[in-house]
């Protein structure tokens, strides 16, 4: 797997802030959007992730810009966070790597067949905990 930290280009910058409009809604069941504090500042943020595979305890992410992006590194800082899915709301904690295969075999038909070509192996399996 592959450690380093990418750039995102500019494009994918302007399209997380289009992104964080319609992510996490009922409608849009592939993306979501994971609120984490920043792990110097405490700052509050908010970044827009597309779900490839997911369980009943756990959702996959996959990482086209690597492990080291800050809010995979917040993520991890801190132990959890929020995520907004599908309209709902829940607790994340326990982030962790998964590869390639563990996050296919997570995915859904459609979305294992599309995600089987382009799917970085880096991909981040968060645990899934309903919020109060």
């Amino acid at each position: 797997m592959s450690t380093d930290n990418r750039q995102a280009p500019r494009a994918a910058q302007q399209f997380n802030k289009a992104a964080r409009k319609v992510a996490g809604r009922r409608f849009m069941p592939l993306w979501a959007l994971v609120e984490h504090r920043g792990r110097k500042s405490g700052r509050s943020y908010t970044t827009p992730i597309a779900i490839v595979g997911f369980t009943p305890q756990s959702v996959y992410i996959a990482l086209p810009w690597g492990r080291g992006t800050d809010w995979v590194r917040n993520l991890q800082a801190a132990g959890e966070g929020t995520l907004v899915w599908k309209g709902r709301t829940f607790t994340v904690s326990e982030p962790g790597f998964a590869d390639k295969a563990e996050t296919l075999a997570a995915a859904p038909g459609l979305r294992r067949r599309i995600a089987g070509r382009w799917l970085p192996e880096d991909c981040l399996r968060l645990r899934l905990a309903p919020s109060a």
